[in-house]
């Protein structure tokens, strides 16, 4: 992919998910330390359920992570690389629960410098560490990964044949993928925009799982195991918008809401109906390098 044209998907992707900041008003990183000393917290001193609202931004929050990484057999010392890291959530997780040492990447600016605050301030900085570069090309050395972690990063991805290459180069012998992805399902309506990861066809790169099976493949990986947790991310997604609509308690300390602005609410109906209809599904799967 030539530069300018990664250059012009880093701008979108910056634009789509610090919409607010975009738009003339603070930087996200400043606006979520706000929003934490008026909950009452001390954004320098947080705890993990703390900040758990806002550093996992996907379908599933810390459970759907639990369960990629217990289906990857994670255990303490392997090296993570998490692609699309987002705020870092996930990133946290492993090194707190699994003892890994994880590396995050994301092409987001706003997102890096909230994961890098985060992690300082629950004490997670000595084994997470974070790099804001385009996962299709990363400055990072061949084999440095023994597991490539993705939640929920793909579907923002137009090449993912190529990131998926790179994933191979970064992964050392032994290693494994562990995804949890965004699938297009077998409904062809258009989706129902805007969802969290875009506000117009254009910037969605959902692939049909086949497709997506297949790019792996050609990359040079096996399944392990893969599964469908569409009903899974669809009743978390029901009950988290019962909350948004104000039919169950607000939580008092911040959520997405900060990170899209007004629209997040209308991005978790339209991601549910989505889910409901069968537009769009959710895999969870492990994968390890072709032995051919």
């Amino acid at each position: 992919m030539p530069d300018h044209a990664r250059d012009h998907d880093a701008h979108v992707l910056n634009e789509h998910y610090d919409a607010l900041a975009a738009g003339g008003e603070e930087s996200l990183l400043v606006r979520l330390q706000a929003a934490f000393r008026t909950a009452g917290c001390d954004p320098d001193a947080l705890t993990l359920d703390a900040i758990a609202g806002i550093d996992q931004l996907h379908l599933g929050g810390r459970a759907a992570s639990r369960s990629l990484a217990a289906l990857g057999e994670l255990c303490a010392g392997q090296r993570v690389l998490d692609v699309g890291c987002g705020t870092g959530g996930a990133s946290r997780l492993l090194a707190d629960e699994f003892g890994c040492e994880v590396v995050g990447v994301d092409i987001t600016a706003a997102f890096i410098a909230v994961a890098e605050w985060l992690s300082a301030a629950t004490g997670l900085s000595g084994c997470t560490r974070f790099l804001c570069a385009d996962a299709l090309r990363t400055p990072l050395p061949d084999g440095a990964f023994d597991v490539i972690w993705c939640q929920h990063a793909l579907m923002n991805m137009p090449d993912v044949p190529g990131v998926l290459a790179e994933w191979r180069r970064l992964l050392a012998p032994g290693g494994r993928v562990l995804l949890h992805e965004v699938v297009a399902g077998d409904n062809p309506e258009p989706l129902a925009l805007p969802v969290p990861w875009a506000r117009t066809a254009a910037t969605s790169h959902l692939q049909r799982r086949e497709a997506l099976e297949a790019s792996l493949a050609a990359a040079g990986f096996e399944p392990l195991c893969v599964r469908d947790v569409t009903d899974e991310a669809l009743a978390w997604r029901q009950k988290h918008g019962r909350r948004e609509a104000g039919e169950a308690p607000a939580p008092r300390l911040p959520g997405p809401a900060l990170i899209f602005g007004e629209e997040f609410a209308e991005m978790g109906r339209n991601l549910r109906d989505n889910l409901a209809a069968g537009r769009v599904r959710i895999l969870e799967g492990a994968w390890a390098p072709s032995r051919a």
